[in-house]
C-alpha cells in the first residue's frame, strides 16, 4: 500500500488525476498517452500482495486477448518488479510508482490497498473501479474485453480483501 491514503479512492465517474512515470521497461508514459486509443485498464499492485499474486494471472490472460490495454502500476522498484513478473508471467507494460518517489500517482488516486484496478477512459473519466480480488469483477472485465479469463480448472474464492 502507499504511504497512506492521502485522499479518498476515486470512484465511478471521477477525473483520473493525470500522471507522467517511469516505464519498467524504460522511457517514461503519461495518462493521456495511455488513454490516447481507447480505454486502458491501470492495475496498482506491490509485489508482496499475495491478492496480487493471485489476481495478476487473471489480468494476464486479459492482456493476452489483446482488446483491453492493461498497465500494471508497482509500487516497488525495478528490479523486484521485473522478478514478480517473471515469476507470475506478466508481459504487459508497467510503470513504476515507487516508495522513493512518495508514491505520487497511488496517493492521487487514493490508493489503501492493492490490487486496485481501475478502468479510464479516453476523456480520463474512470469507467470502473475494483479494490482487492472480485471473481465478479474480473469476469465483467473479461467480458468488456471480449476475453474468456476463467477456465473450469481455476478455483479462486468470490472475493478477497487486498
Amino acid at each position: 500500500m502507499a504511504a497512506g491514503r492521502s485522499n479518498k479512492l476515486l470512484s465511478t465517474g471521477a477525473r483520473a488525476p493525470e500522471f507522467r512515470l517511469p516505464l519498467l521497461a524504460g522511457g517514461e508514459a503519461s495518462l493521456k498517452e495511455l488513454t490516447a486509443r481507447g480505454p486502458v485498464l491501470l492495475a496498482f499492485f506491490k509485489i508482496t500482495c499475495p491478492v496480487c499474486q493471485m489476481t495478476f494471472p487473471f489480468l494476464e490472460r486479459l492482456h493476452a486477448a489483446g482488446s483491453l490495454p492493461i498497465y500494471g502500476i508497482s509500487q516497488n522498484d525495478a528490479e523486484d518488479t521485473r522478478e514478480f513478473h517473471r515469476q507470475f508471467g506478466v508481459t504487459f507494460p508497467t510503470l513504476l510508482d515507487t516508495e522513493e518517489s512518495g508514491f505520487p500517482v497511488s496517493n492521487a488516486y487514493g490508493i489503501a490497498s492493492v490490487p486496485t484496478l481501475f478502468l479510464v477512459e479516453t476523456a480520463g473519466t474512470v469507467l470502473f473501479v475494483s479494490e482487492g480480488w472480485s471473481r465478479k469483477d474480473i469476469a465483467w472485465l473479461g467480458g468488456k474485453a471480449g476475453a474468456a479469463v476463467f477456465r473450469q480448472s481455476d478455483n479462486v474464492p468470490e472475493w478477497k480483501a487486498g
